[in-house]
């Protein structure tokens, strides 16, 4: 047995173990790195560990700290209070704004993680105020960020477009744009119509204060379209959470009016109906949001350093308000994440992956390469760098496309999008970025939740893009 199949076999072991032995799948992950690049890839603890994503460790804890702590200082609330004013109560308009505000960031130059670890937060304690499916929620910014991640000027869309470039296919910059664009729009609107935005359509109208409690744990987070609800925190599992008992009887369907419920006294709205006041550590705190987006956006600064560097400033001068926030990161995800991306840079280390692409490069019929190609660049990138799995699958498909009985544009947007919208699985960066950042969450629950959309868009999305861009033969 070559040792490129060990290691896909040892990976599908550690799937099956983590999801019927309920055990941390990063723990299991790094246990595998170790045994596979130990054992069969002649591997040192250095070459092992050039896999570990230290820069997504950095954006994982440094974005949920800072949310953290504005989440304790009460500036989630006021966040979300203005959310409801902006689209006049209309909660069902929500997700939208999220999705037009992700893509938005994305199509101007936002690499595509950065734009969901600034909107993410806010998404998703909204969702958990107002009853809203947090899966609805998340995979609308995560789709969101992707809409408009290949515009022009965007990075995903200069990297991609320059690759094309390189290897001499001919491209066309808006049929990329507009192909990854209406894909995910198509998908959101799915999304909002079988997670519950047909009831938040009904429920019409409510006022910043109808929400289930003023604080950020209202709704129960487990909640889908189907109507289903959490069976609170597990200890345990894949993205299990130690967070702290929650009030019983909270948990509302999606798309239900949210019922009354305890305020807690440290989080109760203050003012005469009006909703939260900017008291200085939340005006310290909104400011300190918006120099994340400046750093980022304007200045391309880290995320995570920035984060962790606002969120340290913050703790300084309010230690009271900040005092819990380190317990609230999402280590039980950055365990999770950071674990099966080390093994995934084993495979990388090995040639696994260049020897599956090729493998399937070397096949005599065209359209079956093309087809096999997106699905290696789906699950690949559900793993890993969308960017990077483009920039290896699209030189492997020259010399097929050289053969001219396959459209080279629309071979290069299925490619595009087929890498990019699995990016909602809890092992990509977005779609971790999401799994963190959502308050009061059966992280368990949700993660698995997370993981099967993302097996279920891994499975039908290659086989569209191909069907609607490659088979007609664009380009």
């Amino acid at each position: 047995m070559s040792p490129e199949l060990i290691s896909i076999l040892v990976l599908v072991v550690v799937f099956v173990i983590a999801t019927t032995r309920s055990v941390n799948m990063g723990a299991l992950a790094f246990a595998a790195a170790f045994g596979v690049g130990t054992l069969v890839a002649d591997l040192d603890a250095d070459g092992i560990f050039a896999g570990f994503p230290g820069d997504l460790f950095v954006v994982l804890v440094g974005v949920t700290y800072l949310f953290a702590i504005a989440r304790a200082n009460g500036t989630t609330d006021w966040l979300v209070h203005a959310a409801v004013r902006m689209v006049r109560g209309r909660v069902a308009l929500i997700p939208w704004v999220m999705f037009a505000l992700t893509g938005a960031l994305t199509a101007i130059g936002a690499v595509s993680p950065a734009a969901v670890a600034i909107v993410a937060p806010v998404a998703l304690s909204f969702a958990t105020r107002y009853a809203i499916s947090p899966l609805l929620m998340g995979t609308m910014v995560v789709h969101g960020a992707q809409a408009g991640g290949f515009s022009p000027i965007s990075i995903y869309g200069s990297i991609v477009n320059g690759i094309v470039e390189r290897e001499g296919l001919p491209g066309s910059e808006v049929t990329l744009f507009l192909a990854s664009l209406i894909a995910n729009l198509v998908i959101a609107g799915v999304l909002f119509v079988l997670f519950g935005g047909r009831k938040l359509w009904a429920r019409g109208a409510v006022s910043p204060q109808d929400g289930g409690t003023a604080g950020d744990g209202a709704a129960d987070e487990g909640t889908t379209g189907s109507g289903t609800t959490g069976s609170g925190t597990g200890p345990s599992g894949a993205g299990a959470s130690g967070s702290g008992p929650r009030s019983a009887g909270t948990g509302t369907a999606a798309g239900t009016a949210p019922s009354a419920v305890a305020v807690r006294p440290d989080r109760a709205p203050e003012g005469d109906g009006a909703g939260p006041r900017l008291a200085p550590a939340r005006v310290a705190t909104l400011l300190a949001l918006v120099a994340l987006v400046v750093a980022v956006l304007g200045f391309d600064l880290d995320a995570g350093l920035t984060a962790v560097s606002l969120a340290v400033v913050l703790s300084t001068a309010w230690p009271d308000d900040s005092r819990r926030a380190v317990g609230e990161i999402a280590w039980s995800t950055v365990l999770l994440i950071c674990g099966v991306l080390t093994y995934v840079g084993v495979l990388e280390e090995m040639g696994t992956i260049t020897w599956a692409g090729e493998g399937v490069g070397g096949i005599g019929v065209p359209l079956l390469a093309a087809v096999l190609l997106c699905y290696i660049g789906a699950l690949v990138s559900a793993f890993a760098s969308s960017v990077g799995i483009m920039g290896a699958l699209i030189p492997l498909a020259v010399p097929f496309l050289a053969q001219g009985e396959i459209g080279a544009v629309g071979m290069v947007a299925a490619l595009a999008v087929s890498a990019t919208v699995v990016d909602v699985s809890p092992f990509s960066t977005n779609g971790a970025l999401v799994l963190a950042a959502a308050p009061d969450v059966d992280r368990e629950r949700f993660f698995r939740q997370l993981m099967v959309y993302g097996g279920i868009v891994v499975a039908v999305v290659p086989a569209l893009a191909w069907l609607v861009l490659v088979v007609p033969g664009f380009g």
